[in-house]
């Protein structure tokens, strides 16, 4: 063997090891330059493989790769450090479930070597294959049946077909009834379970595993990746900043969130499911309407909800409500942020200084007395002028909600049905009592004690119609030369 021989032969094991050993290596290979939420989930999906991970699942927006690094390009580089190992693939329909399994078997056909796997003679179906070290791979539909694999790995992408099927209790039974009675029980010791999947609904597979982990149930690793940024950000983002950026801008998730419905801009791209219902508050109380009144046709309200630090899990919330001639009553802003109080007290000026409330309600307690000087000598050095009513905090929240909940019931909330905020506020509402936050909804309250001392404004006197009679002033006639008039 020449020189340039062994040379290229040493280079060939040098890439194979490396190869095996880096999955982020291997997706360059395929063709694949991860982004920084692909890095964060290749890290996962690693310690997957070495056992240091069993139970993972990742909850991503539609259009984020998230299958093609999990259900493509993982499997055959899991097959390279597990030779023998067998998988089991599933996805909401069978067709798309042997979809992946088609383009793993490939991958595999074309690095053989690089991986060290070679594909069976005898089985190489898109949906059922092996490989000549024993390793084997199943692709089936959820809810299907996978009678008679067992799994050493099991990947379930995007279980979860279309908004039909998620509002369908029938359907989100049959895939939990499958989990439970299919998946876990082919499992082998220490088998690794990956879920992947954009969330639909409160109560789908996720939904209902995590339900399970909060009562002691099997632990999981959960990393869900919002499409624009929230507080607590995995990755590490600033609240505001898109997912992918060099894919989708902030500009075109905007425009996806002003055509998508509420409910799944903040469920398929937020991960964050609201009921469609609601309990204590119902949806049907919340009226969109594309334009609002003109504030000067308005009479403006606010209410704050206080939080103690700025990295203390609560939010700020400040909120501006309107009523009309009418008595409708309009959700005209809501500002909510994690922040020092200084800035929320800066938020709260200039909503007063915009909006020009009649008045403002909030608690009465220890955050509003720590903070009263504050705010009273930045309302001054602002021109920020509003009376400041407190309330008491008496009974529990839902008991605080009452007197709005009552008025949405009758007279409804409307509400910008396309404004950024509105999503959140939305969500947050509907999963009341039993959601994660209600900072929101305790603001909402706030104005609910403010409903006695409420004035509708004076509707605007139309003018007066003017009625043409017929007559006109006389004027004389223009006189020409010559004209007797004119002597």
């Amino acid at each position: 063997m020449s020189r340039m021989d062994r040379q290229f032969a040493a280079d060939a094991l040098i890439q194979r090891r490396e190869v095996r050993e880096d999955l982020t290596k291997w997706c360059r290979l395929c063709g694949f330059e991860p982004a920084a939420h692909h890095r964060l989930l290749i890290d996962h999906l690693e310690k997957v493989a070495h056992g240091e991970i069993d139970r993972l699942a990742l909850f991503m927006p539609p259009g984020s790769a998230k299958s093609t690094y999990s259900s493509v390009l993982f499997p055959p580089w899991y097959l390279a450090q597990h030779p023998g190992h067998q998988l089991i693939s599933a996805s909401h329909t069978a067709e798309l479930a042997e979809k992946w399994g088609r383009r793993v078997r490939n991958l595999i056909s074309e690095h053989s070597k690089l991986l060290g796997l070679t594909l069976s003679d005898t089985s190489q179906a898109a949906g059922r294959w092996e490989t000549s070290k024993g390793g084997e791979y199943f692709a089936a539909g959820v809810a299907g049946s996978i009678a008679g694999w067992r799994g050493d790995l099991v990947i379930i992408d995007d279980p979860v077909r279309s908004r039909q099927d998620a509002d369908s209790a029938l359907i989100r039974d049959r895939a939990w009834d499958w989990y439970r009675s299919d998946v876990v029980p082919r499992l082998k010791p220490k088998a690794r379970i990956v879920l992947i999947q954009t969330r639909w609904h409160e109560d789908d597979l996720a939904g209902r595993i995590l339900l399970q982990m909060a009562s002691g149930g099997d632990q999981w690793k959960i990393i869900s990746l919002p499409a624009i940024a929230e507080a607590n950000d995995p990755m590490g983002r600033k609240i505001g900043e898109p997912l992918w950026p060099e894919w989708e801008d902030l500009e075109m998730l905007e425009r996806k969130r002003m055509t998508i419905a509420p409910r799944d801009w903040t469920a398929l791209f937020q991960q964050r499911p609201a009921p469609e219902e609601g309990d204590f508050f119902k949806s049907a109380w919340l009226k969109p309407v594309t334009t609002l009144p003109s504030k000067e046709l308005l009479r403006c309200y606010g209410a704050s909800d206080y939080a103690v630090t700025e990295d203390g899990g609560d939010y700020t919330v400040h909120l501006i409500i309107g009523l009309d001639a009418e008595g409708k009553m309009y959700l005209l802003d809501v500002w909510r942020e994690r922040v020092s109080s200084d800035k929320w007290v800066e938020a709260f000026c200039e909503l007063v200084r915009a909006w020009k409330p009649v008045a403002w309600a909030e608690e009465k307690g220890q955050i509003a007395a720590g903070v009263g000087p504050l705010i009273d000598r930045m309302q001054r050095e602002r021109k920020a002028y509003v009376g400041r009513e407190q309330f008491p905090t008496r009974g529990d929240k839902t008991v605080r909600a009452q007197s709005i909940r009552g008025r949405m019931a009758i007279e409804s909330l409307y509400v910008p049905e396309y404004a950024a905020w509105y999503p959140s506020f939305r969500s947050e509402l509907l999963s009341f009592p039993a959601g994660r936050h209600d900072d929101q909804v305790d603001a909402l309250g706030l104005v609910g004690q403010l409903l006695d001392m409420m004035v509708v404004p004076v509707k605007p006197a139309a003018e007066p119609k003017k009625v043409d009679s017929g007559y006109r002033p006389w004027r004389a006639p223009q006189e020409q030369p010559g004209d007797w008039r004119s002597y």
